[in-house]
């Protein structure tokens, strides 16, 4: 069960990389492509917020990250639900304002590990 959640953090770890990246580095390339419902003049004055959000989302990243340096297994994986929790609630915020399919691609997988977790 152990590996399944380190799998599930890393995914969860990897994918907020990936955001990261998204709104740090390709808002305005890639951000009209993914959210279409937005007029794609949005995004040049938004970069700047975008880049802001892109950095939370890399705090997020790396409280996950550091649970694989961290030796004592309780610790560990009180960090990765504090963590886990932080990406949950950030999912079901951008669901319920910008567009439902965050709840699927970012809470779901945070919240499937979460639960692992907690019942193992």
């Amino acid at each position: 069960m152990q590996i399944i959640i380190k799998i599930g953090i890393a995914v969860v770890m990897l994918e907020h990389l990936y955001i990261l990246w998204f709104e740090m580095f390709a808002w305005t390339t890639r951000g009209p492509k993914v959210f279409r419902q937005f007029p794609k003049d949005l995004f040049p004055p938004t970069k700047s917020l975008a880049a802001n959000q892109g950095l939370y989302n890399g705090f997020l990243a790396a409280g996950l990250a550091w649970t694989f340096f961290i030796s004592e297994p309780l610790w560990a994986g009180r960090v990765a639900i504090f963590f886990l929790s932080c990406v949950i609630i950030a999912g079901l915020y951008g669901a319920l304002t910008a567009d439902k399919k965050i709840f699927f691609v970012q809470a779901l997988p945070a919240l499937i590990t979460l639960l692992l977790i907690l019942f193992s």
